[in-house]
């Protein structure tokens, strides 16, 4: 009886727990919208934050809770945006295709190092020591931390430089954020034109670093019918939503650093 008594109040203990537990569990029970579920489920699960929610469930919610946009998922592209409407019972929304891009052309034959680094291969580390080895402290250091990220095999360093292929790339956005020197941009895939340069010297110094640098003598700007290109900081670049890929800048750029990609 000892042992009985003690075994017993807590069984009984145990069993008004689990009863209050259940019945907490029912009242307190939060409905939620199946479609929410549907549409996570056709989400591609890359979690980036490219729609500007923290991971595809809270997109999933902002749609059926919110009405956040439908077509924001760019790894899912129109596909998911086109289940996305169907499970709404509403009409497709357009997605327009984006495609990331390196604002660099900086390779082995253009540039070179100032010292060899021999520290951890990234170029998060290498930008602690000395803004990098390159001679060039705005350009692509090659050491792969977008490739690193990149889950579609989209990135890859030739040359010296990181370079992506259209083709493959998501627009996640992943490598924007890896590059600690804000190189990679995320536009539109039918903007052909870009400015292959980051440099933020002079045109002598920039020069000096790089062969296929920027040197900011402003004729690409003279020369854009729309106003897409300006240059700041002896840097050029272009407002997508202005451009019309017309290519002006490019034919005019004495420095060829303005090129037509994509295509």
């Amino acid at each position: 009886m000892t042992y009985l008594i003690p075994a017993l109040v807590l069984g009984i203990c145990g069993i008004l727990a689990g009863v209050l537990l259940t019945i907490a569990a029912k009242v307190f029970k939060v409905e939620v919208d199946e479609r929410i579920e549907k549409i996570g489920e056709v989400l591609p699960g890359a979690n980036c934050g490219a729609c500007g929610f923290a991971g595809c469930a809270d997109y999933a919610a902002a749609i059926v809770n919110s009405g956040a946009e439908t077509n924001l998922c760019r790894p899912g592209g129109a596909d998911a945006a086109g289940k996305i409407a169907e499970i709404l019972g509403q009409a497709a929304s357009e997605v327009v295709k984006m495609t990331a891009v390196v604002h660099c052309s900086g390779d082995c034959e253009a540039t070179s190092a100032a010292f060899d680094f021999g520290g951890v291969q990234s170029c998060k580390a290498a930008k602690r020591f000395y803004s990098g080895p390159g001679l060039c402290k705005f350009g692509c250091m090659g050491l792969g931390d977008c490739v690193a990220v990149c889950e579609y095999g989209a990135i890859e360093v030739k040359n010296g430089v990181a370079k992506v292929n259209p083709a493959l790339c998501a627009a996640c956005g992943k490598c924007t954020k890896a590059c600690p020197n804000a190189l990679i941009e995320i536009k539109p895939l039918t903007k052909h034109i870009d400015v292959l340069c980051s440099s933020q010297d002079n045109g002598k110094v920039t020069k000096q670093n790089c062969k296929n640098g920027c040197i900011g003598c402003k004729i690409c700007e003279k020369k854009c019918p729309t106003g897409a290109i300006k240059v700041e900081n002896f840097h050029a670049s272009i407002d997508h939503s202005l451009c019309t890929n017309c290519g002006e800048c490019a034919k005019a750029c004495p420095a060829k650093v303005i090129h037509s990609c994509n295509e």
